[in-house]
Order: C-alpha cells, then sequence, then structure tokens
C-alpha cells in the first residue's frame, strides 16, 4: 500500500523542525564558546574549524533520529536512513580531522620558528605536519570502511577479501613498492631529524632551504627563487648536506692567486679590519693562510665566519670584493703574472770528418733518414 501524505509530510516536517532546533543550539555554543574564549587563541580556533562539521553531524543526528521515531510506516525510512547515516559517517570523520588539525595546532603554537635558536622547533613542526597528514589520511580511510561497513553486500564480500588478503597484499605491495618507500622514508624523515622544516641543504649542487615535507616529496626552495621537488626516499638513500644540521654558523673561505712578492702579513690585517668594518662576521673567525706555492703565483685562503648561510654568502663576497680592491691600490706588483726568461739562440753546428752536419732531418718523420724512409713506407707502401 503507498504512503499517503500524512505518512511522507508529517515526518518531514518534524524532522525539519529538528534541524533548526539543532541548528539554532550550535549557532549559540559557537557564540558562547567565541565570547569566552576572545582572549585564548586555541579556543577561538577550535570554534572556526569545528563550526561547521559540529552543524553537519549535529543537524544529521537530529534528523536521522526524528525520521527514525516518526516513519515508522513510511517505504522511503529505510533508504533515506541509510543515506543520512552516511553522510552522518563522513561528517563525523570531517569533524575528529578538525579537531585534530585544532590539536596539532596548539602544538605547534608553542614551538617558535622566529627565534634564533629554533632548531627544537623546527623539528616539531616537521613531526607534527607530517602526522597531521597521517592522522587525517586514516581518518579518511577510517570513515570510508565504516561506511562501506553499512551495505550488507559489503560484509559479506569483505569475508572472501580476507580470505585473499595474502595473495593481494603481495600483489599490492608490488605494485605500490615506490609509493610505501616514500611513505615510510616521510615517516623516518620526521622522526629521525636528519631533515627539518626551514633546514638549509644542498642538494643536487643546489643551495636552498626546506620548504614542505609531506609522505611522498620534499620540497627544497632554491636560492634564486625555484622550487626543487625531490621524493621523499631521496633523503634516505642518498647524501645531501644540512647545514643547519646542529647549528647554523658556518665556515667559508675565499681564494686568491697572488704574486710572491705580496707582503702576507699585511694582507692578514687587511683581512681582519675588512671583517670588523661589517655586522656580517660573527667575529668567530679570521685567518689568512697561504695553501699552495707554484711556480708561478701563491694562493691564499681566507676563512671567514657567519651566524648562517646567507650572511655567509654576502660576507665572502664583501671579502672578496674588499681585498681585490686593497690589492689592485696598495700592491699592484703583486698582482698574479706570468713569468717568461727570454735567452739568445746560437746556431748549432758539428764537424765531423770534414764534414759540416745540420739537424734539418730533425724537423721531419718520414724522410731524411733509413728510419725515416721505413716509416713512410709502412704507411704509404713503397715506390713503383
Amino acid at each position: 500500500m503507498g504512503d499517503t501524505v500524512y505518512d511522507t509530510l508529517v515526518p518531514l516536517g518534524i524532522a525539519l523542525a529538528a534541524a533548526l532546533l539543532a541548528l539554532l543550539f550550535v549557532q549559540i555554543v559557537h557564540k558562547l564558546i567565541l565570547r569566552v574564549g576572545r582572549q585564548s587563541s586555541f579556543l577561538t580556533e577550535l570554534a572556526q574549524r569545528a563550526h561547521r562539521p559540529t552543524q553537519w553531524v549535529v543537524v544529521l543526528c537530529a534528523v536521522y533520529f526524528s525520521v527514525r521515531a516518526t516513519a515508522d510506516g513510511a517505504s522511503w525510512r529505510h533508504a533515506f536512513l541509510h543515506v543520512d547515516q552516511l553522510v552522518v559517517i563522513g561528517a563525523t570523520a570531517w569533524l575528529v580531522a578538525a579537531l585534530l588539525v585544532v590539536a596539532e595546532d596548539a602544538a605547534l603554537a608553542r614551538f617558535r620558528t622566529d627565534v634564533p635558536d629554533n632548531r627544537t622547533a623546527r623539528r616539531v613542526h616537521t613531526q607534527v605536519i607530517l602526522i597531521r597528514r597521517v592522522t587525517v589520511a586514516v581518518v579518511a580511510v577510517l570513515a570510508g570502511a565504516v561506511m562501506l561497513m553499512t551495505f550488507p553486500q559489503a560484509r559479506l564480500v569483505g569475508t572472501s577479501v580476507l580470505a585473499s588478503a595474502g595473495f593481494a597484499g603481495i600483489i599490492a605491495g608490488l605494485a605500490a613498492q615506490s609509493v610505501l618507500r616514500n611513505l615510510f622514508a616521510g615517516l623516518q624523515l620526521a622522526f629521525s631529524d636528519a631533515v627539518r622544516l626551514g633546514d638549509v641543504i644542498i642538494v643536487e649542487n643546489e643551495w636552498g632551504r626546506v620548504q614542505e615535507i609531506t609522505l611522498s616529496y620534499v620540497v627544497v626552495h632554491v636560492w634564486d627563487d625555484r622550487r626543487l621537488i625531490l621524493p621523499t626516499s631521496y633523503f634516505t638513500e642518498k647524501p645531501f648536506e644540512n647545514w643547519t644540521r646542529t647549528d647554523s654558523a658556518l665556515l667559508g673561505a675565499v681564494m686568491f692567486d697572488v704574486d710572491w712578492w705580496l707582503p702576507v702579513p699585511e694582507m692578514r690585517e687587511e683581512l681582519r679590519r675588512a671583517l670588523e668594518s661589517t655586522d656580517l662576521w660573527d667575529g668567530r673567525v679570521s685567518v689568512l693562510q697561504v695553501v699552495e706555492a707554484t711556480g708561478t703565483a701563491m694562493q691564499l685562503r681566507a676563512l671567514v665566519s657567519a651566524v648562517d648561510a646567507p650572511k655567509l654568502w654576502d660576507l665572502r663576497c664583501f671579502v672578496r670584493e674588499h681585498l681585490v680592491t686593497w690589492l689592485r691600490d696598495t700592491h699592484p706588483t703583486a698582482l698574479p703574472r706570468f713569468r717568461t726568461e727570454m735567452t739568445s739562440a746560437m746556431p748549432i753546428h758539428a764537424t765531423l770528418t770534414g764534414q759540416t752536419l745540420t739537424t734539418d732531418g730533425d724537423s721531419r718523420v718520414f724522410s731524411h733518414s733509413v728510419d725515416g724512409r721505413a716509416r713512410a713506407e709502412a704507411f704509404t707502401g713503397r715506390e713503383q
């Protein structure tokens, strides 16, 4: 027997009224939390992030229970409740993910990265962000599994799937080998402290800063504003340089080729004066040494220090420009040069048994001697 208008409209009207009341209740609670937590960033973020999914969950639950209680004889009751149940599961997963994000943001707020000594804070940020991605993925997978379990056919299929899980796992493992490798590499990076967000690294002959770490790839912000995208497994399988692993302070070298006439102590004093005139130097290292002395020039190495890689780069450029200018203006004779010794050439004459012997034959390979003619015959054949 078909449903009457009463059987359809009354349950829907009650469900609509329940939805409006639930929506009003959520709105009142939301305003109260914002008012009470006006001085609390945690409560403010909680109210903002959880407001929308909470509306969906509360309203859908109110509709579900109202229809379940009032539409006993309606033919559409079962299908409606099933759809409502699926949406409730999805909204609940959304709410759980939002609450996890709020909790993770609260943990991140305790560790500031805008301070000089931020190594611990960057490690925590790296771990929390990767954990966030994992938790959101897990919540989504669990929500999908719960949705499937609401279908009787899916429960029956699940039994046979579990029976063949061993073979399917092998096939899936082989098919997703690279994906799983990057996934576990991302988790390893999060807890091994090998690389963190904000670390300055040298990778693939590029100097950059780690901008983003995900479970599958790492984004490196190169110094010239390019973005280098590398799989997370790269950082567990190949060597790379981490310039901020334990400390951001670095040493840098500036090389000079100069003539032997240069008074090295004077240049050493000039290096010290140059470093003391700039705020790029951290005051730790100022060394000038002769590291090579060849037949044409001396090679000097100026070793300087700075608090981080960007300042070290600018400091090296400053030292190079300053000392080159000082050499040119103060000791121009010490600039690198090539020396050539000129001697007069004397004609060679040899007398043997009254004959004059010349060396013209030494300029030819294939003639003028028995060996030369034999060599010519080997390459050109005998004359006819």
